[in-house]
């Protein structure tokens, strides 16, 4: 069975989950998980991905508030160029202690108490901006694989673009707009084309 200090994703926190007010900073190189993203947008499973941040203990769990980069290949939904760019989102989460995950709220439960910080939580049911991650190994270890995933695919664009006045391709020929703004192409009103045809006759018979 997999012991999760042996996660590629596991951050040891036993030492600030001892009481309230113990903080730990984090800036390390996590391998990106896999299912971030589709062949149009998405992170390489195994990129580099960037996390900084800090761990801050309060009564009930670790509030984690952090920085991710983490390089994105993409599509132009409007020119089809490929995309390489690296992509920075913040994220906050709250990892609970094992003896209090049955009160607690985000993505995986429910909060409905005070915390240390004198908030009232948002009651079950309702949104809060913190996700909720379970810590592994009695409260000695964080896993961040889970939360690397779920931050960078809901921070990633529907449409990516190569750039926000990207003219795309021409509907006619299929050229880059953005190499030739002025290409267009002369459009005949085929409506006209008889008329064209019979004036072009009678000037023949003159």
């Amino acid at each position: 069975m997999p012991r999760p200090e042996d996660s590629q994703w596991a951050v040891s926190v036993a030492q600030v989950a001892s009481r309230a007010g113990q903080s730990k900073t984090i800036d390390a190189v996590f391998p990106a998980p896999e299912g971030i993203g589709d062949n149009v947008i998405g992170v390489e499973e195994g990129a580099d991905v960037h996390v900084t941040g800090s761990f801050d203990s309060i009564v009930d769990g670790l509030i984690f508030t952090a920085h991710i980069n983490a390089p994105v290949h993409a599509e132009c939904t409007r020119c089809l160029k490929p995309i390489t760019r690296d992509w920075s989102v913040d994220a906050t989460a709250f990892f609970p202690y094992p003896s209090a995950d049955s009160g607690k709220s985000g993505r995986h439960g429910s909060r409905d108490s005070h915390d240390s910080r004198g908030e009232v939580d948002i009651i079950a049911g309702e949104d809060e901006s913190e996700d909720t991650y379970p810590l592994l190994d009695n409260g000695s270890f964080a896993d961040l694989e889970a939360l690397i995933r779920d931050t960078l695919v809901e921070a990633l664009p529907l449409q990516p673009l190569c750039k926000p006045d990207c003219l795309g391709l021409c509907s006619q020929c299929g050229a880059d707009l953005n190499e030739d703004p002025d290409h267009h192409h002369d459009v005949v009103d085929t409506r006209f084309a008889s008329l064209a045809a019979l004036k072009a006759q009678l000037e023949a018979q003159e």
